[in-house]
């Protein structure tokens, strides 16, 4: 039997790159799948209901079952609408893949107050929207799962994108939360920080030969690579796995920490600034995290 088979699954961002791969695997693997898309630029600007169709083409063409939704998830009624219409054409919901997202790229200093509102919205609030129309039906149902995708920005670092990294992280949290809220209805939640070439990171410059090689590299971690582990996460199969954070990069999977204490200093007698100032430093020097960028951190060619 195919691991999601009978399932229902709805991905947001599914037009595109990583989405349109996790929603045609899903699919593969006996998923009735609601792909969501507006059909956004990367940026966030404009609207195209043709992509989501295109997808759900795609799969019928292959046999397998799908609607398109191109409402936008920022606004919770349509996260409430898109569930229902789910539920409408299939009866249920079992999987929910947060994948949406648009890129408003800036050094912190010269960013916008909309260019940080509106990644969050679509990163971070869309993520809560889609999952929280989900919750109560998990809950009912007393069974879920929720994939969501954040990045090796948020987790390690890079510049210019103060917003994305917020964002990304928050989506940490919210699946952390989730996890610890709903394990008890057998509802499970992770995250996934992929590596792949997609239109957001298709701007990368190539003009320098290492800059050509570094994109040479980039290239060969299709979206296709990262449906498969989206997809053994959404299944039963992944039973007693949640409140983790993976990543997949081309044909490695990773299993990323999660912040704990790692050194401690303690006085009896309490602390002081001067205190702190005279031993914090040598206590903890070697055990600070760099100030590193994904790319310093992962800096091997992919696998």
């Amino acid at each position: 039997m195919a691991m999601v088979s009978g399932n229902v699954a709805i991905v947001t961002g599914a037009a595109r790159g990583i989405g349109r791969g996790i929603a045609l695997a899903l699919a593969k693997a006996g998923a009735r799948v609601v792909a969501c898309d507006i059909g956004a630029s990367l940026q966030g600007a404009g609207a195209d209901s043709g992509p989501a169709h295109e997808v759900v083409a795609e799969i019928k063409q292959a046999g397998g079952e799908a609607i398109a939704s191109t409402l936008s998830i920022v606004e919770p009624k349509n996260a409430e609408a898109i569930v229902k219409a789910a539920r409408d054409a299939f009866g249920r919901v079992d999987i929910l893949v947060n994948n949406a997202g648009i890129l408003r790229d800036a050094i912190f200093h010269r960013m916008s107050h909309a260019d940080w509102k509106d990644v969050l919205d679509v990163h971070l609030n869309g993520s809560f929207n889609m999952s929280r129309a989900c919750a109560t039906l998990f809950r009912e149902q007393n069974s879920g799962a929720f994939v969501h995708m954040t990045s090796t920005s948020a987790l390690v670092g890079n510049f210019g994108q103060a917003n994305y990294m917020a964002a990304k992280f928050g989506i940490v949290g919210l699946s952390r939360a989730i996890a610890l809220d709903m394990q008890r209805f057998k509802v499970r939640s992770n995250c996934i920080a992929p590596f792949a070439w997609t239109r957001m990171i298709d701007s990368i410059p190539a003009e320098t030969e290492e800059e050509k090689r570094r994109v040479e590299r980039f290239q060969q971690m299709t979206p296709e690579k990262i449906a498969p582990l989206a997809v053994y996460l959404a299944s039963d199969r992944a039973e007693g796995i949640t409140g983790q954070i993976f990543g997949v990069r081309n044909n490695e999977v990773f299993l990323f920490s999660q912040p704990r204490p790692v050194r401690t200093l303690h006085r009896s007698d309490g602390w002081t600034p001067e205190k702190l100032e005279a031993q914090l430093k040598g206590a903890f020097a070697s055990s600070l995290t760099p100030l590193e960028r994904s790319g310093d951190v992962f800096s091997w060619d992919p696998v």
